[in-house]
């Protein structure tokens, strides 16, 4: 299966998990290919924008950081984050990014249940 951008979704999200700014997802994939994967997008995260805190149980999240800069909450540990990094959630563990930097951070995000 071959899905060109213009058939990728694309969807707005206003305080994300409690986060603050607009939020834009490009959703990757049709939801009703998806098996074990609960996200597949690219996110774009404007200046001072982020996803709040919050958990996985029964997932890993994955967040490959495509430009920009943002500083993670990876279980109470803050971490500065960049272009090629990734943040990996997995099951138990909590996470927020933000947009730290003065440019959009764009990052692809995926989501895989157990």
């Amino acid at each position: 299966m071959v899905v060109h951008k213009k058939d990728q979704r694309v969807e707005t999200r206003s305080k994300m998990r409690d986060g603050k700014g607009d939020i834009t997802l490009v959703h990757r994939a049709p939801r009703e290919v998806f098996h074990h994967e609960k996200m597949l997008a690219e996110l774009t995260l404007p200046p001072g924008a982020s996803i709040g805190l919050h958990g996985h149980t029964g997932e890993t999240e994955y967040y490959i950081i495509r430009s920009g800069q943002g500083l993670v909450d990876d279980n109470g540990a803050k971490v500065t984050v960049k272009r090629g990094d990734c943040v990996i959630t997995g099951n138990g563990s909590t996470h927020s990014i933000e947009n730290s930097g003065d440019a959009p951070l764009v990052l692809e995000a995926i989501i895989v249940g157990y």
